[in-house]
């Protein structure tokens, strides 16, 4: 017996990807036997039981129509009567059909309750660590624990002192008026949304240890200098979203107060403190639940009621933020916050602007992702419009350095399959953030040094190599489905290892400005052409080739061999504006075909 059935392809799923609740949607099973055919469903939930719809026989095989009426996670499988006795059908690793196995497939439903924000649509995020980018106003220097540096892109501070503790205390002066005065320069990229990294009151360069969440840090500005740069960002088309960092605080912050450096009465200094409920005490003061073991960061309880309100509530810190103009959130850990604090939030942030976006890190397929023993719901309607999509990073690697076409194939079939369509269509896609390598240094075939003080220096012998690689990596991650989310940086040719060697000073006057133009060309074609919401489908399978058209007639090919890739007939690389006949080894193409 033969079987056919692919979720990504509408003949055989007529609603690709997550569904509606109560939305109709039609599967087709082709198959070249059969008496008759059973879709049979499971919804993931306590006390739910197996369903069997008996399909109807057509040409060519057995289809049903059929909707949802909850939302959840649902799984699949086909069954078959073939002369009396049952096959089952199941999908392989490639969601295709197979008559071995017990893989079923996954089925998302989604309630309607909030629209997708739109204002991302043709454009690309573009990250921004505030200490590294731009220099504007006057510096402050008013921190008795940071070490002001006069060295504009100098080697980060990466030692620990002599406690053994890495201060992350140095900063160099870039601040609001200075991403601010590069507006023009973003906008000339298509940048469409400004993502800042954490700009609240801390004790740190990062930011990820907020102090006062009230307050933009003085070393960054204050909220007149945050409000200026979204009315002139507005100005120019281009939104701001900030970095909510809500699974913890600093220690050395108006809540804990650890060191003292507040006039309130914070958590560690007293039970009686009005702080003292958002945190987890093993043994007061000195032993508490805290991020990854980090001392410095405390974790809070989210779901604390006074925690909540405070962040969530009438008033509260969303709420401020939201009405200085912003579009929205980059929440931090979003795996670590908890429904009932992800509900809230939304709530708020939706309430101030139906528009704006509310994005969750998540480093996994977050459809179907479980978090401390529990399913997590970000996409069944209540919670996160999208999320950070390190899944496309991932595969978009291993095709470059390994040659992998199947793992991005299965990559992004995957997250088509699990993800509503309105989540895919505002995928955060990265190739470098601060929590990872530099994208130029990831792709190189060079062999990386071992210890942390070889890497502090180490930059590529061969750049023009892992630049060519860089340029393939790039034209998928704008060209896949999602938005580009372009770390600060990567487009004039910065270098990097792990943290903090990512988190180098932008090169201003000294950019590889041939890598700038390019970018400036992949900017230009999102804002020119159907790929925000255009459908992929990949065209071709062969080795060290990947192929896959967006909307109707926009084709892609990645050819990461050591050979030329022949086209069958001459086109016009939209990207170079060069007439082409062939894919150069190490290279990609973008282009429209006739007809």
């Amino acid at each position: 017996m033969e079987v056919f059935y692919f979720p990504c392809d509408e003949k055989y799923k007529n609603h690709v990807g997550g569904v509606k609740v109560n939305q109709e949607f039609r599967v087709f099973l082709a198959t070249n036997r059969g008496e008759d055919a059973f879709l049979v469903v499971t919804k993931e939930a306590q006390g739910e039981h197996t369903v069997y719809y008996d399909m109807n026989k057509c040409e060519g095989g057995y289809e049903y129509s059929m909707h949802v009426t909850s939302s959840g996670l649902y799984f699949y499988h086909f069954e078959v009567v073939v002369d009396g006795k049952r096959e089952f059908v199941f999908s392989d690793e490639n969601l295709h059909a197979t008559l071995t196995g017990n893989q079923e497939w996954q089925l998302t439903a989604f309630d309607d309750i909030y629209n997708a924000p739109s204002f991302l649509e043709n454009g690309i995020f573009y990250q921004i660590m505030v200490d590294r980018f731009a220099v504007g106003s006057e510096r402050k220097k008013t921190k008795r624990n940071m070490t002001y540096r006069a060295d504009w892109g100098g080697l980060p501070t990466y030692k620990a002192d002599e406690k053994g503790i890495v201060r992350n205390g140095d900063m160099f002066g870039g601040n609001l008026d200075g991403v601010r005065e590069k507006l023009d320069y973003l906008a000339s990229l298509g940048v469409k949304c400004i993502y800042l990294n954490p700009i609240f009151e801390a004790s740190s360069n990062h930011k990820y240890d907020t102090a006062d969440y009230t307050k933009i840090d003085s070393d960054f500005g204050d909220e007149i200098s945050l409000k200026n740069l979204v009315k002139d960002a507005d100005a120019r088309g281009i939104k701001v979203i900030l970095d909510g960092v809500f699974s913890h605080t600093g220690s050395d912050s108006v809540y804990f107060n650890k060191e003292g450096n507040f006039d309130s009465v914070g958590a560690y200094q007293s039970k009686q403190s009005p702080y003292y409920g958002w945190y987890d005490f093993k043994s007061f003061p000195d032993e508490y639940d805290c991020w990854w073991g980090v001392k410095i960061l405390p974790c809070v309880k989210e779901d604390n009621p006074g925690y909540n309100e405070f962040i969530n509530g009438s008033g509260g810190v969303i709420e401020k933020w939201m009405d200085t103009g912003i579009a929205g959130w980059r929440l931090d850990v979003a795996d670590e916050l908890p429904d009932i604090f992800l509900d809230n939030l939304t709530r708020a942030v939706k309430g101030k602007n139906p528009d704006a976006l509310v994005l969750g890190e998540v480093w996994e397929d977050a459809s179907n992702k479980i978090s401390y023993g529990r399913r997590r719901r970000y996409f069944q309607g209540a919670q996160l419009d999208s999320v950070t999509n390190y899944p496309f990073k991932d595969g978009i690697v291993r095709l470059i350095t390994q040659g992998d076409v199947g793992a991005l194939s299965r990559t992004v079939h995957q997250i088509i399959n699990n993800y509503p369509p309105k989540v895919v269509n505002n995928l955060m896609n990265t190739l470098s953030t601060h929590d990872t390598m530099r994208i130029i240094t990831t792709l190189s075939d060079e062999e990386l040094p071992d210890s942390k003080d070889e890497r502090a220096n180490f930059t590529l012998k061969d750049y023009e190599s892992a630049k060519a690689r860089l340029k393939v990596g790039a034209i998928l991650q704008y060209t896949l489905p999602g938005v580009p989310c372009l770390y600060y940086g990567d487009e004039a040719g910065m270098q990097g290892c792990e943290d903090p060697f990512n988190r180098r000073c932008y090169p201003w006057n000294s950019e590889d400005n041939e890598l700038i133009e390019f970018y400036r060309a992949l900017g230009k074609l999102r804002l020119e052409s159907e790929l925000n919401g255009g459908k992929f489908k990949q065209t071709g399978t062969y080795p060290f080739v990947f192929e896959f058209t967006r909307g109707e007639n926009l084709v892609i090919v990645a050819n990461v061999g050591e050979k030329d890739y022949k086209l069958e007939n001459k086109v016009t690389d939209l990207v170079t504006e060069k007439d082409i006949d062939s894919v150069s080894a190490m290279s990609a193409i973008v282009y429209r075909r006739k007809g």
